[in-house]
């Protein structure tokens, strides 16, 4: 963690100094809904001081309990950029394997477990997959929008009304406790769940199908002689449906979502009138001969299964960029058991989010906006075709393939880790991602997916760490050079003349009087021991002059890590040629160059960014 840049300040770190920001100027952002999309996006936008940046929310104040607890490894390398991720690590339950139980084929009327799988392949993320209340999640987001420069706060108690779209922005209108309340901002998005105010107001609609299908879901303090309690567990009965156990956080609670009775096409669930008691009847039923005795239910609710998804998450029209945005259950919904709805909603703010940031800062076109539902609306797409085979998939009779012990459920959970996990997301080739004509320089960094972390040692101070953790909620670009194989002194050599001729291409999008690295930051990593260099033998651009005192920045150069594997061979880098990794704000890879090929790195950000 960096900090004093700009002279000491004692005291907590975390807490940013404060900016002003005139109350009566306009809105740059105004995201309406303070669920886990809006308050990713307010997150990120609250690290701005140029950014004026207001959230509102229809609820009376902050969520405390409920909704979805899944916390993917993908979105755990996030909240790594936000800083709280080792606080969601403390907090949560971590899902280390899940079990499988079926049908006992000598006594039907009863499940047995018929496998177990490690949760997260090996090597996947250096992240674990966690289970948390969504309710804390928001607090931790929270927490940093206090601690931002602009100490931004949701505003509760208002429902939008109103939202009016001209060439110059959009205004909208708010019900405040009966009040009428208007805002004025360059651009909305609405992160305001599946009954969106926003997404009706610029006439986009969810379409999809219902399985007319109940389930039931409640978190629990029980007590129960089922063995797998404080593990990930699905379970399939004969005749009695099936249950997902996901033990909680705090060591005690468990969340269990509970197949009930299948619907009849016209018919809602709620015309059911199904209660917390028949949930914990139908859990008993399934999970027969054990039982659980139910002490106290921390939460229920019942819902049932459809999975709906707009064709574009903007307003765009014929010869306009997007003004307004929808993002989250505004734009895709599912049902929950798959543990992706939270976690694909904060992916789509995250990717908005730097995007806002870049084109309100002046660094890039407008144009550039349309790129975020072209990216999200893919993903939404994969996430409504996984969940409605799962979906299906869970509620089947019990049933093996051919010659194949494993149930149905049991298979398609090992098959999709990877998508589960959150890592299996890739943006297809655009002004933002490359083509591959370069992945053989590095084959462990797919250019469209995120950047796969690796450790390394810092070269000024011995430290072990990973490579990918350098990222933070800034908006900056990260060009990540990996030097080509030669003794240090050549290695060195290889990184003056990189940075000789990188300075006019960064030069020409970087402000006058801003840091160096202000717009991208540049990396190297050394193929030697960092006992065997000098970091003050760096060119500027990778020991940099930084902030008011113009003190030296000692962290941008690495070396493999001597106690581990070395990251050239783990993530397949080119040891006799090296080259250049660009990944975007989002981690995300968005294109692999020769070590001396700036010219190419060049035209591809001149796509990106405006000259200044």
């Amino acid at each position: 963690m960096q900090y004093h840049d700009n002279g000491f300040r004692p005291g907590d770190p975390d807490l940013k100094p404060a900016s002003h920001q005139d109350p009566g100027d306009p809105l740059d952002v105004l995201i309406v809904g303070a669920g886990p999309a809006g308050l990713t996006l307010a997150a990120y936008l609250a690290g701005f001081p140029g950014i004026r940046t207001a959230i509102v929310e229809r609820k009376s104040g902050p969520m405390e309990k409920g909704q979805a607890d899944g916390v993917s490894c993908r979105s755990m390398e996030m909240f790594q950029t936000f800083g709280f991720v080792e606080s969601v690590k403390r907090e949560a339950y971590w899902v280390n394997e899940a079990t499988f139980w079926k049908p006992d084929p000598d006594n039907p009327a009863a499940i047995v477990r018929n496998g177990r799988v490690q949760d997260v392949e090996d090597g996947l993320s250096e992240m674990p997959h966690v289970i948390l209340n969504q309710a804390r999640v928001h607090d931790m987001y929270l927490n940093v929008m206090r601690n931002s420069p602009t100490r931004l706060e949701p505003l509760y108690d208002r429902q939008l009304v109103d939202l009016k779209r001209d060439a110059s922005g959009v205004t909208v209108t708010l019900d405040h406790n009966g009040q009428s309340e208007v805002m004025r901002a360059k651009y909305v998005v609405g992160c305001d769940g599946a009954r969106s105010n926003v997404r009706r107001a610029i006439g986009r609609t969810l379409e999809g199908d219902s399985a007319h299908q109940a389930w039931g879901v409640m978190d629990v303090l029980c007590n129960t002689d089922f063995p797998d309690v404080r593990f990930k567990s699905l379970i399939q009965s004969a005749n009695e449906g099936t249950v997902l156990v996901i033990p909680r956080e705090g060591g005690y609670l468990v969340r269990l979502y509970v197949e009930m009775d299948k619907l009849s096409p016209d018919e809602r669930v709620s015309q059911r009138d199904l209660t917390a008691e028949d949930l914990i009847a139908a859990a008993n039923r399934i999970l027969a001969p054990y039982s659980i005795d139910v002490a106290e239910v921390a939460w229920w609710s019942v819902y049932e299964i459809g999975q709906r998804l707009t064709d574009c998450f903007d307003d765009r029209a014929e010869g306009q960029d997007p003004r307004v945005f929808i993002a989250g259950d505004a734009c895709h919904t599912h049902s929950p058991k798959a543990g992706q709805g939270m976690n694909v909603s904060m992916g789509d703010a995250f990717n908005l989010g730097w995007k806002l940031v870049s084109v309100l800062l002046g660094r890039s076109d407008e144009t550039l906006l349309r790129s975020y539902s072209d990216e999200r609306q893919a993903v939404a797409q994969t996430l409504i075709d996984f969940d409605e085979e799962w979906a299906r998939i869970m509620s089947a009779a019990p049933e093996t393939q051919e010659g194949d012990s494993a149930p149905r459920f049991q298979q398609y959970f090992i098959e999709h880790g990877r998508y589960t996990a959150g890592v299996s997301v890739r943006y297809n080739p655009s002004a933002l991602t490359a083509g591959d004509g370069k992945q053989h320089l590095a084959t462990g960094f797919p250019i469209g997916m995120r950047f796969h972390s690796a450790p390394v040692v810092r070269l000024a101070d011995g430290k072990p760490l990973h490579l990918g953790h350098v990222q933070k909620t800034d908006s900056r670009w990260v060009i990540f050079a990996f030097t080509a194989k030669g003794k240090p002194e050549e290695q060195l050599s290889q990184l003056h003349s990189l940075c000789s001729e990188l300075d006019p291409v960064l030069a020409r999008i970087t402000p006058n009087g801003a840091d160096l690295d202000a717009v991208i930051d540049l990396r190297a990593v050394l193929q030697c021991h960092h006992h065997n260099l000098d970091i003050t033998q760096m060119p500027d651009r990778l020991f940099p002059p930084k902030g008011r005192l113009a003190l030296r920045d000692y962290e941008k150069v690495f070396c493999p890590d001597p106690a581990g594997e070395d990251l050239f061979d783990l993530r397949g880098i080119d040891r006799e040629r090296g080259c250049l990794v660009l990944v975007r704000p989002d981690q995300y890879v968005a294109g692999l160059f020769e070590l001396t090929d700036t010219e190419s790195l060049g035209r591809m950000l001149n796509g990106v960014f405006k000259a200044i």
